[in-house]
């Protein structure tokens, strides 16, 4: 039998070795779909958990300062033309979450510059609590790769819905509107 050369042999051990982490940078980069895969299955997710700054004025806030509400967790930026959009509509939302007594509308601000935000924030004329998340990292978890992207989060701190892209009125009746309804 005859032997490959050392060259060729090289070649295909780069080759292949180029083929193995091309695969592993494409299945590692993926966004995290397990709480996709789990809402789809019926059933939920514990949302995790994370502190950050608020947005405007001093101190943190955490996901837990919000157990027993209903949560309307959305991640967005300024310069998102679509979190614009859908803005008027969380505002809105915020406002009957707040009526209700029953749950809060919590925005992150991520991978934006604070004054942007702030601008962003007074322009719509939000009220709804916002922190910022310069980096991005406290969004990992939830598989986030875009935005918009909201999560609808039950008293026991479960996510129960999930939106990868704008909402509308419709989503939010649907997701959230039954939640306080039993809250």
């Amino acid at each position: 039998m005859k032997r490959l050369p050392t060259a060729a042999v090289v070649a295909i051990v780069g080759v292949l070795a180029l083929v193995g982490l091309l695969t592993y940078g494409m299945v590692a980069s993926d966004p995290d779909d397990s709480i996709d895969d789990a809402l789809a299955r019926g059933e939920t997710v514990t949302a995790p958990g994370f502190e950050l700054d608020r947005l405007s004025g001093p101190g943190r806030a955490s996901l837990a300062d919000f157990r027993g509400q209903v949560v309307v967790l959305n991640a967005w930026a300024s310069w998102c033309d679509p979190c614009r959009e859908e803005s008027p509509l969380l505002q809105r939302w915020h406002e009957r979450l707040e009526r209700s007594g029953r749950g809060t509308l919590l925005g992150i601000s991520a991978l934006d510059i604070d004054s942007d935000a702030r601008a962003f924030v007074e322009e719509y004329g939000l009220t709804y609590p916002m922190l910022r998340d310069k980096q991005g990292d406290s969004l990992g978890p939830y598989g986030v790769v875009g935005y918009p992207e909201t999560f609808v989060i039950d008293p026991r701190g479960e996510i129960v819905a999930a939106a990868r892209g704008p909402v509308d009125e419709e989503w939010m009746r649907e997701h959230v509107g039954p939640l306080l309804e039993r809250s």
